[in-house]
């Protein structure tokens, strides 16, 4: 009470002073202006401060103040409304940025409806100033009100300057952009008016409601869901809500997330409830329940990838009658909502369809299979939308896909056509029509039509890839279609189809292949081609359990099939499921199947293989042989392809069970005709490989022109060198030279052969990834392992090790992985990676290879720790090599370099006697690995200086390799480095022997070999020689490469010419000893013993 005491005192003396004031000074305009104003905020004489202020206004006819509080005089206390316009209209002439003026007199015209004068004023006060944000505001506003959204938006991005916190600013931007189709400019104003205001529902929903229209459904959940969190009832969120979880379920769907899209669609479904239940009469909610119902339908999977492997015949078909249960429920309920739909708008042309289109897919469930000429209940619902609007394309296309009658069908389509000719769908399915009529010339034009209007639709793309049996598209060409009309519809029907295209072409293992038809047998169960499918595309990939669980499903979907057309395929699914049978090892299940075709007389060609293999494999092979000669009787009637196959199969299982002569003996006694195939022609040379006598030798001769492609001459090229390693071999020695002779043949006429290209095309082909990572291993080794090859080694070789393919226990498995580990080990030896070097090694010491090759690892683990410093362990691997012992003579070479290199030696001659004894029986063979150790033991000999041993080591390799010119080079250096040491003549003479061969011996001139020999000669006084050779080293250099050396020789040269010599012949007479000296100064400046000679010459 005190304090408002004290302000109506401190207010009344106040107004006593500005009183006192305006008596003093009458004609002040400012003391009656600040007198009323406090007259008006007091509220106590509204009156007298209206007095004041007309005073005040016509003292000072520029006071826009003094006009703005008469006008809310004139508003609010005297209630003259054409005053206080005025009054507020001359204020905005004098002060057009007042808000309050200008938004109380737009206040007092919005009580009176005159909108367009509240325009023209905000227009006016805009024009004006620029700062008249309070105008843009409100121009804004009411732009936004009558939907002039260019208009709108200027306006109000002028205004937030003003007020660039206000929301309600944001917001009406952001609608005017939303209804301008700016859309991310829409998301960014409504995003600030969030973040002004988070309570902000309308900018929420109207977010949400861009993101879901552009496709970002994910987004728009999030915003709905806010919206919902302040406005829990609100009907725009949870309808917005509803819509982004079905658009985001058909995403899910569409990309093979079943599960997650089906439970997307019940959260829909559970949202549009709540939204029913507040408004039970909202046709747009009924609507959207009944396409959330249709998508359940359509898009509810049968089961997950893991449990395809549990079910049997009781359990398949009870789980096929609970999917297909709730499919046609959830049909049921879509149809039920449409229905209350056309109760509610019975003019919604549309809904008619789709009740059509629900109707359709609920009979699509029904097990019933009789047919009723009867009019359909979803024909009946397509003509109801017609009758409704009969201009409409749409529902002719509508009527075209729902008709059973085929003239109807064509009729529709064909009305729709003549509606609008840019219908891509009507020409799709028009195609189809035809193409199930056999009309392929108009099916063809059809989807040509509609693939040039849209080349987004699907099914004229599937249209174009069943060309392939009319022979007018190629396998792969059919199958790139498919693959495209899958990728953008992926229908089941599509993907069985592209799965049995993929057959055809050799693409069952693509990853696209496997996707889509996982995909089918979740979307179509009840299809037995699904499950048949996935076994075939499954046992490619060697995933043979689950292949025979899909062939199994695939029966048992036949089985509990109305149509008995489909028994007819039993043949082919059990067929397949013995293969697989045979595959994963089960020979007494295989024939058993085999066993029950026959009885049932279904036994082909293909059944007839894998029933005699699954005998032989039973150890009956009276029963194999007897399928093998009903197999034979009947190869007359095959095709070219199917008979080489049978042929081959019959070669090779009489090899298996009669042994290689009757083999050979029921060869020679079959047709000529039958042998001609690539295919059979590997058989009979790989066992024509194996026979001594050459009895097949004629056919397969014979067969080997039919040899087509690179890769089949290659092999057998592989396989001819496979022929000559045995037949030319010993008992218990293989001919490697003679092999490799040939495979050096056929490298030279097919250079292109490569590996990288192999595994490139083939990156799962174990075999071309591990020759590649020898043949590569190789390079490194002679180009003294760069860092490049290096590393793509490890790489390759990590990749390898990581195949499944590695984990058998087959020998030749066992083997490979052996050598991988211990390529890596060589790499990371010669890198410096002692570590793993080592631990790669101790790796390969778990496999089961044979001892002749962990000879080999405990080699490596020898080198490995010499490099590290550990003798100790160095020596006892060592030792474990001299007990292990190897076949391999390179292995002994190597473990002689490593004994003198780091002195290792237990037992004189150790390693000379094993390798020695290795050499027994192979006669030839012998004098090359002789050859190559006395190279070695030459090498070893140098190494320690000890000249004399290494002379004659070399000198027992020139007799060995009598060809070899870079032998007698080594041998003639040697015996020259002797001769100087020694100061022996009879070694010069033996250099000059062995130089004077390695000359001859080889095709071109050798560099270094002539200049030795000059000097070898001249040591021996022989000048005629030495100048001879002198001139012959210099042919053999190119010009360009020639040495410094070279031509300080030719200044020796060119100082021995005699005057009355014919010189003009000689190339060291072009030049003055000076001039040559020059000439080896200037490719050498750092030689001290060219300049003294050139001091000399000066």
């Amino acid at each position: 009470m005190f304090n408002f005491g004290m302000a109506d005192q401190q207010r009344e003396e106040k107004r006593r002073r500005l009183e006192g004031l305006v008596e003093s000074n009458p004609h002040d305009p400012s003391l009656h202006f600040q007198l009323g104003v406090h007259l008006w905020e007091t509220r106590t004489e509204t009156e007298k401060a209206a007095e004041h202020w007309v005073i005040a206004a016509k003292r000072n006819p520029n006071n826009a103040a003094a006009f703005k509080y008469l006008g809310h005089y004139y508003a609010s206390v005297s209630v003259d409304v054409q005053r206080a316009t005025k009054c507020y209209q001359r204020a905005l002439s004098l002060h057009p940025d007042d808000s309050d003026a200008g938004e109380a007199l737009c206040d007092l015209l919005d009580r009176q409806g005159k909108e367009t004068l509240e325009l023209a004023i905000c227009k006016d006060a805009s024009r004006n100033s620029p700062r008249a944000f309070w105008a843009f505001r409100r121009l804004g506003f009411l732009q936004v009100h009558q939907k002039k959204w260019s208009e709108a938006v200027q306006s109000l991005q002028h205004a937030i300057r003003g007020y660039p916190s206000s929301p309600d600013l944001w917001e009406a931007l952001g609608l005017a952009y939303h209804r301008l189709g700016m859309f991310t400019a829409a998301i960014k104003s409504y995003g600030r008016a969030i973040e002004l205001e988070d309570t902000r529902v309308f900018a929420l929903v109207e977010c949400g409601n861009i993101f879901v229209m552009l496709g970002s459904f994910r987004k728009g959940i999030e915003q709905f869901q806010q919206a919902l969190k302040r406005s829990p009832q609100n009907m725009s969120a949870l309808y917005g809500l509803a819509s982004g979880l079905l658009g985001l379920s058909k995403e899910c769907i569409n990309a093979g997330a079943f599960r997650w899209g089906a439970s997307m669609l019940e959260d829909a479904c559970k949202v549009v409830e709540t939204s029913i239940r507040l408004a039970s009469n909202s046709t747009c909610t009924w609507k959207l329940h009944g396409d959330i119902q249709l998508a359940y339908a359509q898009g509810y999977p049968w089961m997950e990838e893991s449990e395809s492997l549990e079910y049997r015949a009781e359990t398949f078909e009870k789980s096929i009658y609970l999917w297909k249960n709730t499919c046609r429920l959830a049909a049921i309920s879509a149809r039920n909502s449409y229905q209350r739909v056309l109760h509610l708008a019975p003019w919604e042309a549309n809904i008619y369809v789709d009740i059509a289109i629900s109707s359709d897919l609920i009979s699509s469930f029904c097990e019933d299979d009789t047919h009723d000429s009867s009019w359909k209940l979803s024909e009946k619902m397509t003509l109801g939308a017609l009758v409704i609007e009969s201009d409409n394309f749409e529902f002719w296309v509508a009527l075209g896909c729902l008709a059973e009658c085929n003239a109807l069908k064509q009729h529709a389509l064909i009305r729709g056509l003549q509606l609008d000719l840019s219908i891509a769908n009507a020409w799709a399915y028009l195609g189809k029509l035809y193409r199930e009529e056999n009309e392929k010339k108009l099916a063809r034009q059809a989807f040509d039509c509609a693939r040039g209007i849209d080349p987004s639709l699907a099914l004229p793309w599937a249209g174009m890839s069943a060309d392939i049996h009319t022979g007018e598209r190629t396998p792969n060409d059919a199958f790139e279609s498919c693959l495209r009309a899958v990728k953008i519809l992926p229908l089941a029907e599509f993907q069985i189809g592209l799965a049995k295209l993929a057959l055809l072409s050799g693409n069952l293992l693509s990853s696209q292949v496997f996707g889509a038809i996982q995909q089918a047998v979740q979307r179509a169960p009840h299809y037995h081609e699904s499950h048949n499918m996935n076994g075939l595309v499954c046992e490619a990939r060697f995933h043979f359990i689950a292949a025979i669980a899909s062939y199994r499903l695939a029966r048992y979907a036949i089985n509990i099939s109305f149509d008995t057309s489909l028994k007819s395929h039993w043949k082919d699914i059990s067929t397949n499921l013995a293969r697989s049978l045979i595959k994963v090892g089960n020979a007494k299940g295989a024939v058993q199947e085999c066993e029950d075709l026959e009885k049932e007389g279904m036994l082909d060609a293909e059944s007839l293989q894998i029933f005699a293999f699954s005998l032989w494999k039973l150890g009956e092979h009276e029963s194999a042989l007897s399928r093998i000669r009903t197999l034979a009787a009947i190869i007359p009637t095959m095709d070219k392809t199917s008979a080489a196959l049978s042929v081959s199969f019959i070669c090779r299982l009489l090899y298996y069970i009669s042994g290689q002569d009757l083999a050979i003996v029921s060869i020679l006694k079959m047709p000529k005709e039958l042998f001609q195939s690539s295919k059979i022609s590997f058989i009979v040379s790989a066992i024509d490989a194996l026979d001594q006598k050459n009895r097949l030798e004629s056919i397969v001769s014979g067969s080997r022109y039919f040899l087509a492609s690179n890769e089949e001459i290659t092999g057998m090229h592989y396989l001819i060198a496979l022929s000559k390693l045995i037949k030319h071999g010993t008992e218990h020695h293989l001919e490697f030279q003679s092999g490799i002779s040939h495979l050096r043949k056929a490298l030279h006429m097919y250079p292109n052969s490569n590996l990288i290209r192999c595994v490139r095309r083939e990156p799962w082909n174990c075999n071309g990834r591990y020759l590649l990572v020898l043949n590569l291993l190789q390079k490194a080794r002679e180009e003294k392992f760069p860092v490049n090859i290096c590393i793509m080694l490890e790489r390759l070789i990590i990749v390898a090790l990581s195949d499944e393919f590695y984990s058998r226990k087959e020998a030749y498995c066992q083997y490979q992985k052996f050598q991988l580990h211990l390529c890596a080990s060589e790499i990371f030896l010669q890198r410096g990676n002692i570590i793993g070097c080592i631990n790669h090694t101790k790796d390969a010491s778990a496999l089961l290879v044979p001892d002749s090759y962990q000879f080999f690892r405990h080699l490596l683990l020898c080198r490995a720790y010499a490099a590290e410093g550990n003798f100790k362990n160095c020596k006892e691997e060592y030792e474990r090599c001299l007990g292990l012992k190897t076949d391999f003579h390179v292995g002994w070479v190597c473990l002689k370099v490593v004994e003198s290199q780091y002195e290792l030696q237990t037992v004189t001659n150790v390693v000379e006697l094993a390798f020695n004894e290795g050499s027994k029986g192979r006669n030839n063979s012998w004098s090359m690995w002789m050859a190559v150790y006395s190279l070695v033991m030459g090498m070893i000999c140098m190494w320690n200086q000890d000249f004399l041993s290494a002379e004659e080591f070399l000198e027992q390799l020139c007799s060995l390799a009598s060809a070899e010119s870079c032998i007698f080079l080594c041998h003639g250096v040697t015996s020259m480095e002797i001769a100087r040491r020694c100061h022996d003549s009879q070694f010069l003479s033996s250099a000059i022997r062995s130089l004077s061969k390695a000359l001859v011996s080889s095709s071109i001139p050798i560099p270094i070999v002539s200049a030795l020999l000059a000097q070898a000669e001249g040591s021996l006084g022989s000048r005629k020689k030495w100048e001879r050779n002198l001139r012959l080293e210099w042919s053999s250099w190119p010009p360009e490469m020639r040495p410094a050396e070279l031509f300080f020789q030719m200044h020796l040269l060119a100082r021995q010419i005699e005057p009355e010599s014919d010189i003009s012949s000689r190339v060291e007479c072009c030049q003055s000893p000076k001039q040559w000296v020059l000439r080896a100064i200037h490719t050498n400046p750092s030689s001290l013993r060219y300049w003294k000679v050139l001091r000399k010459l000066m």
